[in-house]
């Protein structure tokens, strides 16, 4: 009986020596956001961003010796379906973090899911101011929601004092009926109260709505001198195309979705001129941005970004998430998250190299500084601003924060 022991134990240390050495267990991060539907050019180039920065990290070694997996799944853009995703994700793939979120609803209505859970998820499009405000204290000991897009307080403001830079006091404020275009336009309300202007119009218009004559006409007839818009793509372009049917030229500044391609390809030549904040402009400066920009093109086989914006946040925030997962030593979410809060080394992305980008009490690695203005022009997003395009090399570091 000691023999056949002995035996079997030969036997078991043979086949274990001679098996192949087993691959490390992935780290799973989610990569939620809308890859269908009408925030799809948001949410692909958001997806192939992340995509392409986790393919780099792999390539060089990984995180603790480990590669990354990112679990995609499409959103739609729809609150519910995003609840459901989150859940997935936590309960079913185990991930470690979820990266993404391009409608401040979906954010809002999955992101608690995480905070439950005790996993760090990083919002690296969507933008309502109160993304990262939902778990503070003292209603929660710790917050496990991140951003590094520049958040609607800081585009209102921008907007409103651009306006106001240029002469204008007539205001009028369109906005989406989502929470995205509700909430951006109170910020801006709330913006131009401090400077004691009062919009002369506020109007609301729906997803997929085509035809915004009534709101147009209204603001014209308020004597409007500029408009003021937060909505997505498709529906900015409907803006711009009825200002120029009724041959109403007035300047038209919006939220930063007027840089996707859907507002370029439906407002066509009537999308010429009008400006938007952008944390990024598409072009080739910096040897990191370069690299980026040429590695987008050749791997998904386009000349342009469909949302760069999108595309070179979601790009920055794996790097961010990888440099917090290799500080703490660890993929467990507590320590990821105060890893996050305390980063010790600086990470060069594409939009900025990011120099301890969080603290306990501020999620947000954009501050205004970093952020500047896009204008469309002939089908491309450019800067709106000699400055910043003679600037365009210089790397715009977060103002530190009073927190």
């Amino acid at each position: 009986m000691v023999f056949a022991g002995r035996t079997a134990a030969a036997v078991l240390l043979f086949t274990l020596a001679a098996a192949p050495a087993r691959a490390a267990d992935p780290i799973k991060i989610g990569l939620s956001g809308p890859y269908t539907g009408g925030s799809s050019s948001m949410g692909v180039s958001m997806r192939d961003g992340a995509k392409l920065a986790a393919a780099e990290i792999n390539k060089a070694g990984g995180v603790l010796g480990r590669p990354i997996q990112l679990i995609e799944r499409d959103d739609e853009a729809k609150n519910e379906v995003g609840a459901q995703v989150a859940q997935e994700l936590i309960n079913k793939e185990k991930v470690v973090a979820t990266v993404g979120f391009i409608n401040t609803g979906v954010a809002l209505a999955a992101q608690r899911f995480y905070q439950e859970a005790e996993i760090p998820v990083f919002n690296n499009v969507a933008t309502g101011t109160i993304i990262t405000n939902q778990f503070k204290e003292p209603d929660y000991d710790a917050n496990y929601v991140f951003r590094n897009s520049a958040y609607d307080v800081l585009q209102a403001g921008l907007m409103v004092d651009e306006a106001l830079a240029q002469g204008h006091k007539k205001i009028a404020v369109l906005a989406d009926s989502t929470n995205y275009g509700q909430l951006g336009r109170e910020d801006i309300e709330k913006y131009l109260a401090t400077k004691n202007v009062k919009p002369v119009a506020v109007e609301k218009f729906n997803i997929k709505d085509v035809d915004m004559t009534a709101q147009l006409l209204k603001a014209q007839q308020a004597g409007a001198e500029v408009i003021l818009a937060y909505g997505i793509g498709p529906e900015l372009a409907q803006i711009a195309s009825g200002m120029a049917k009724l041959g109403w030229k007035v300047p038209m500044i919006t939220s930063w979705p007027s840089s996707m391609q859907s507002f370029i390809d439906i407002a066509g030549q009537n999308g010429n001129g009008v400006i938007m904040p952008q944390t990024f402009i598409e072009d080739q400066t910096l040897p990191k941005r370069k690299a980026f920009l040429e590695n987008y093109y050749k791997t998904y086989g386009v000349t342009k970004i469909p949302t760069p914006v999108a595309g070179a946040q979601a790009y920055d925030s794996i790097y961010l998430l990888a440099a917090a997962i290799k500080q703490a030593g660890s993929t467990d979410g507590p320590k990821i998250r105060t890893a996050l809060e305390n980063l010790n080394e600086k990470v060069e992305g594409v939009v900025t190299t990011y120099d301890k980008p969080f603290t306990a009490k501020d999620h947000n690695a954009i501050s205004r500084n970093m952020v500047v203005f896009g204008k469309v022009q002939d089908g491309k997003i450019v800067y709106a601003k000699d400055e910043d395009a003679k600037n365009a090399g210089v790397v715009r570091v977060k103002e530190k924060s009073s927190n």
